[in-house]
């Protein structure tokens, strides 16, 4: 599967939840994309819920933005707009070089999604894909 592909189904699923919530408030349904409840309410959202696994390690993980508006694509490499300090690299056989996101919770912070949020997730993820 590619990044492209993945995000574009990401997408369908996003706006399938967002008109399901489209009586909450912008703060009720970012409470909504908590791990937690999410885990519960939605769990072909993630392949990992049905693990009841995290994706990253953080105590309150809010899952609204599942792939990170920060990360930029190439046809060679994937890599973060801003360098995060916690991200990382690594190289497949192909060359292709990936971000590694692992160690970054930037956008799981409810903080961050507060800051960023739009009903429209393709809106937020625009600049992921590049030429």
């Amino acid at each position: 599967m590619t990044y492209e592909y993945w995000i574009d189904q990401h997408q369908l699923k996003h706006k399938k939840i967002i008109e399901k919530l489209h009586f909450l408030s912008d703060n009720e349904i970012i409470e909504y994309f908590d791990f937690n409840n999410m885990v519960k309410n939605e769990i072909d959202f993630c392949p990992l819920y049905k693990e009841n696994k995290k994706c990253h390690d953080v105590e309150k993980l809010n899952c609204y933005l599942c792939a990170c508006p920060l990360f930029r694509l190439s046809a060679i490499k994937s890599s973060c707009a801003i360098n995060s300090r916690f991200g990382g690299e690594f190289k497949t056989d192909d060359g292709f070089v990936h971000q590694d996101c692992t160690n970054c919770h930037i956008p799981h912070k409810i903080s961050y999604v507060r800051k960023n949020f739009s009903k429209d997730w393709g809106e937020i993820m625009k600049f992921v894909k590049l030429v």
